[in-house]
């Protein structure tokens, strides 16, 4: 796994700050009070700290899989509202305050957050840790270059959080962090990856065995917005083509007649847009086309609302996943059937 000097020499120094912080210092010889200390310590213990690591994070769907790890030995700070378009997003000035008081900032990287990435280098503390999780996961050999990112503008693709297996290895990144931040919740944070990764692990044979009663052929997707293009490639899908230009401008017209051009070519039964942001540009196109226009898909914003069963990164994926494959003509019970209860409350601040 890569990771950057500035992540382990962070890392290190916040550490033995943990450590020592977790040390008694009392120098009481009595009885008493030696064994009030060790009661202290072990019912700190067993709820995993006195001081919850301080953690802020971006996107939603990186709150939710950090709370899922983190559980009741973190306190997580969300940044990026849901229902915000998040590669244009501004942090407010107020978010610095979060940045120099936070132990751990979690964001994507892959320069989707640049904005808060720049406010986070400004403001953070020198012992606190900045971790990119999508630049720490992926190879830059392995970056997806597409419509909506293009090669000679130099940002790849940075959805890979929509892909079953990067949403574990994210959150095995979390883990270990956390890890290194808060030693004596080792044990739990361990506990909660596993128990994570056992139902994405699930929710992804699912999809594998779903995706087999889409017609030969058509596991094609055209989006409104290219956010499954790593999914796509370890699943064995096409992505057609996505309607939003590399600078989240309306399309041209010559590109929305090449975009009808490759449905007709294509022959996909389903076009594929955003709850979050409608478009009127793609209902027309499915208009055009004759093809059926499903409006319901989102990327980075949760189901639901904040504390309802449905409002996370399993969640989320469960229902675009089964959206997608019986909107190109397959069934998806298997996909319906796993269970995304979550054993893990998820306390996190999710701004609206």
């Amino acid at each position: 796994m890569r990771t950057n000097l500035r992540n382990v020499l962070i890392v290190a120094g916040a550490s033995a700050l943990v450590l020592a912080g977790c040390s008694s210092s009392s120098d009481d010889s009595s009885e008493e009070a030696t064994a009030e200390a060790t009661a202290t310590e072990t019912t700190e213990g067993d709820s995993g700290s006195s001081d919850p690591v301080l953690v802020a994070t971006t996107v939603s769907p990186i709150t939710s899989i950090v709370s899922r790890v983190g559980g009741d030995c973190v306190d997580i700070e969300g940044i990026v509202p849901e229902g915000t378009n998040s590669h244009t997003f501004e942090p407010a000035p107020s978010v610095a305050a979060l940045l120099s008081d936070a132990d751990v900032v979690f964001i994507n990287g892959l320069q989707l957050e640049d904005p808060t990435l720049e406010m986070a280098e400004a403001n953070m503390r020198d012992d606190a840790v900045l971790v990119e999780l999508g630049t720490v996961a992926l190879p830059e050999e392995e970056y997806i270059y597409d419509f909506s990112f293009p090669e000679e503008e130099g940002k790849p693709n940075p959805h890979l959080w929509t892909d079953p297996g990067f949403a574990i290895e994210y959150a095995d990144i979390v883990r270990e962090t956390l890890t290194e931040q808060a030693p004596e919740c080792a044990d739990q944070f361990q506990t909660n990856f596993e128990s994570f990764e056992a139902q994405v692990n699930e929710l992804a044979d699912a999809i594998r065995e779903d995706q087999q009663t889409v017609p030969e052929g058509q596991l094609k997707l055209v989006t409104y917005h290219d956010a499954y293009a790593y999914f796509a490639d370890n699943y064995g899908w096409e992505v057609v083509g996505a309607l939003q230009p590399s600078d989240f401008a309306d399309p041209t017209p010559s590109e929305v007649v090449t975009l009808i051009e490759q449905i007709n070519a294509e022959g996909v039964p389903t076009i594929f847009g955003s709850e979050v942001f409608p478009s009127d540009v793609l209902a027309e196109i499915g208009n055009e086309t004759g093809v059926r226009y499903e409006d319901s898909l989102r990327d980075d914003d949760l189901p639901g609302a904040p504390g309802d069963e449905n409002h996370s990164w399993l969640g989320l994926m469960q229902y675009n996943f089964a959206t997608m494959i019986e909107g190109l003509g397959g069934e998806a019970p298997n996909i319906e059937a796993v269970d995304i209860t979550s054993p893990v409350p998820d306390t996190a601040n999710y701004p609206q």
